[in-house]
């Protein structure tokens, strides 16, 4: 194979990993086990693309060897960090290959080499103590875990997994109360699906501090909070359009770098009911840890209803026009248009 076609060839597959990703990430939200047995299948291919586009040696093609099984990536990514060990990416794919192996000790001492190389970002903070707990006897946050989740809610107030792992960490440590204020802001940013199942963990760590439930106007008045850095939409049909939703669809709320590429950096999914829809976009949102939204000072938002529940933009999907933001008041969008 051609220098210029394997170049076509690993590019082809980094987008197509990219997608994949994004589109998985309700799975990975809802159906943990689920979600792990398809990154074994995408670490490969990712652990292919890295070895191939990031790393000085694989220019010589003496050295590019694609890696066959999910093994071999792995024995690959080892020997590239030994020989270069300043490469947080390299260990953060490392750790997540040894998730998909079911390796989560080694998980867990790989994240913690990305942590120590970038020690502020929250994603990898939240990712690296969730790993700790899934190497941990009995799935408990340790010291270290904990300490990881504060840090990475004080760096973004609102990064919904931080804030979602700190609460099991304080329930798991008897402390409800602490759980229960950790985890009410979020009622602020999740949607209405995701809101009466929180709303119950909530109440049942304030009944485990002896407080009464989370009352009404308490939850109006966390809920009227502005999620803090995020990006508020709302989004209505058009009533020409309003008979036209399909049941079942998906809506996605995507923010995109204004000018950019059409990766999004922020991307929300939601059943597609229940108009007109607010959505707050936040970095907690973005399917790629090298771009948040909160690094962008305007961007493009845009929201699309999908039959399939597909990410990818498909003919017959129901859309809003881009409309560029610089992430202050409300973005309304109005989706009144049908993909050709």
């Amino acid at each position: 194979m051609s220098g210029a076609m394997w170049g076509f060839v690993i590019a082809a597959l980094v987008l197509a990993v990219l997608t994949l990703t994004y589109v998985l990430r309700p799975l990975w939200r809802t159906r943990r086990a689920a979600g792990i047995a398809v990154v074994a299948g995408l670490t490969l291919a990712t652990g292919l693309a890295y070895l191939a586009i990031g790393t000085p040696t694989a220019l010589d093609s003496a050295q590019r060897r694609a890696p066959e099984t999910l093994a071999d990536a792995i024995s690959q990514l080892e020997a590239e960090l030994a020989r270069d060990p300043n490469q947080v990416e390299g260990w953060r794919l490392l750790g997540r290959a040894y998730i998909a192996e079911g390796n989560s000790a080694k998980a867990a001492d790989a994240l913690s080499r990305a942590v120590k190389l970038v020690p502020d970002d929250p994603d990898l903070l939240a990712e690296a103590a969730e790993i700790r707990a899934l190497a941990a006897p009995e799935r408990r946050f340790d010291a270290q875990g904990v300490s990881m989740l504060q840090h990475a809610i004080e760096l973004q107030p609102m990064h919904q997994r931080a804030r979602w792992f700190l609460g099991i960490a304080q329930r798991q440590a008897a402390q409800p109360a602490e759980a229960a204020r950790t985890w009410e802001p979020l009622l602020t940013v999740v949607d209405g699906a995701a809101a009466a199942p929180l709303r119950a963990q909530i109440d049942a760590a304030r009944a485990e501090a002896g407080l009464p439930p989370l009352p009404p106007s308490a939850v109006a008045a966390v809920a009227s909070v502005p999620a803090q850095g995020g990006l508020k939409v709302k989004v209505t049909v058009a009533p020409e359009l309003a008979a036209k939703v399909p049941a079942n669809a998906s809506l996605f709320v995507i923010a995109r770098q204004a000018g950019g590429p059409p990766m999004p950096v922020a991307v929300e999914k939601l059943p597609a009911k229940d108009f007109p829809r607010e959505v707050v976009l936040d970095d907690g949102d973005s399917p790629m840890p090298t771009m948040k939204l909160s690094q962008l000072d305007k961007v493009e938002v845009l929201a699309r209803i999908s039959a399939s529940g597909n990410a990818m933009p498909q003919a017959g999907d129901l859309e809003a026009k881009a409309r560029p933001s610089d992430k202050s008041g409300v973005v309304e969008l109005v989706i009144d248009q049908v993909r050709p």
